[in-house]
């Protein structure tokens, strides 16, 4: 095999080793009772590796910000025949959301996404930074969008539509969050009941044959 698979290897499995640490510590110890030497220690690493492959706590959280706008652009170049903007504009946000680049496409994924959805109502520098990835994911998926749908849709047409996507979908996955029968171990779980939620939002603006095909 060659080296350089080798180490892509390694890497890999350090990166997947200190995102399982963190994940573990921030469900059992806190976010901010979790610190860097912690999550290196638990992955059997030092602090300077962790920084190999992470700028700071937060980063942890949002792994991979390129690949889900990649994911997401792709979602819209790929648009079916007839499909409706606010179709295109789910099936982005989906693969946005689902596939995180291909290191978490996983088990570990729904986890990250529930543990980001947890932290960002909590704690402070953890929800700017879940602004602003939004906000940039935002403003190039309507960017697409309006590349993609120039006669129905403007930019500021195509900025308000993702922007009430968004909207609707954040506010379900904020109660949703909040109920205590979904938890972050069940990743599984917590991902079907996200795509629910969802699709119950925005079944108002969807066809109806179209929305399971959406999912």
């Amino acid at each position: 095999m060659p080296p350089s698979v080798l180490r892509d290897r390694k890497r890999e499995r350090t990166r997947r080793a200190l995102l399982e640490a963190a994940a573990e510590l921030f469900e059992t110890r806190g976010y901010d009772e979790t610190t860097v030497a912690d999550i290196a220690a638990a992955a059997d690493v030092g602090t300077r590796t962790f920084f190999n492959y992470f700028g700071s706590k937060e980063e942890l959280l949002f792994p991979e910000s390129d690949d889900r706008v990649r994911a997401a652009v792709a979602a819209i170049a790929s648009r079916r025949p007839g499909e409706r903007p606010v179709e295109v504009v789910l099936r982005a946000l989906r693969a946005a959301g689902d596939n995180p680049g291909e290191h978490l496409i996983d088990d570990l994924s729904p986890r990250i996404a529930a543990l980001r959805a947890e932290v960002s109502r909590t704690v402070p520098s953890v929800s700017g930074r879940a602004a602003h990835a939004q906000l940039v994911t935002q403003r190039e998926i309507a960017r697409q969008l309006h590349v993609a749908f120039p006669a129905e849709l403007d930019e500021v047409g195509a900025a308000a539509l993702v922007g009430a996507v968004v909207g609707a979908v954040s506010g379900a996955l904020t109660v949703l969050f909040q109920q205590p029968l979904v938890g972050v171990e069940d990743g599984e779980r917590l991902h079907r009941l996200m795509h629910e939620a969802t699709s119950r939002v925005l079944q108002p603006w969807l066809s109806p044959h179209r929305v399971e095909a959406v999912g």
